[in-house]
């Protein structure tokens, strides 16, 4: 069963800093182009970083370019979102997923607030 959980969220006063985690199981890791999306309230959800299966290859969007860093560690099946100078903007539920050929594959979310 594939089953992809994220923690490390919470509550950060702006320009503070989290790091998010989303550990995998039931399915290959090492072979998924793998994910980070955000959903604040009342907008739809938004790509916000990518990572290839190497872990050479990263996108990010243009609003968190210079202040968030994604990165894999195969060997643990677990996927990272480094946040840095965090803004209020910032504030939304984040998931991670797994994405292949054969479909896409979400976590659950996990929540973080930026709030002084």
């Amino acid at each position: 069963q594939v089953q992809l959980v994220e923690s490390g969220g919470g509550l950060v006063q702006p320009g503070g800093s989290l790091r998010l985690s989303c550990a995998a199981s039931g399915f290959t890791f090492s072979r998924y182009l793998m994910r980070w999306y955000r959903q604040a309230p009342g907008k739809e959800r938004e790509l916000v970083a990518s990572i290839g299966i190497a872990g050479s290859t990263t996108t990010y969007a243009d609003s968190v370019k210079g202040r968030f860093t994604i990165s894999r560690d195969n060997a643990k099946n677990t996927m990272y979102l480094h946040m840095n100078s965090l803004k209020p903007e910032d504030t939304a539920v984040y998931f991670c997923s797994a994405v292949n050929a054969m479909g896409i594959h979400w976590g659950q979310g996990t929540q973080v607030t930026v709030s002084s």
